[in-house]
């Protein structure tokens, strides 16, 4: 399987299932030792991935959405992430 913004709409309407998209990304985003990813949640609207929930860093937001966009292209993404710093 071949993972790109090319072939998502292709899968989608093959039947690939949002449970699978939304375990994918979630597999991906729990691999990258660099995100806290344990406040992300996702889920589908149609071919579109929400992310949502809190980060706790800047660069977390940019890494989830990159990861997610890896799996079903940038278009198909839509941030809707509060961030929630910790205190310094």
């Amino acid at each position: 399987m071949k993972f790109g913004p090319n072939n998502h709409e292709e899968r989608f309407s093959q039947g690939h299932s949002s449970a699978a998209t939304v375990a994918t990304i979630e597999a991906a985003l729990s691999a990258d030792p660099d995100i806290d990813s344990s406040a992300i949640e996702v889920r589908m609207l149609g071919p579109v991935v929400l992310l949502e929930g809190y980060i706790t860093k800047p660069a977390d937001r940019d890494k989830a959405i990159a990861l997610a966009a890896m799996i079903v292209g940038e278009e198909n993404v839509h941030d809707r992430m509060l961030s929630r710093f910790p205190p310094q």
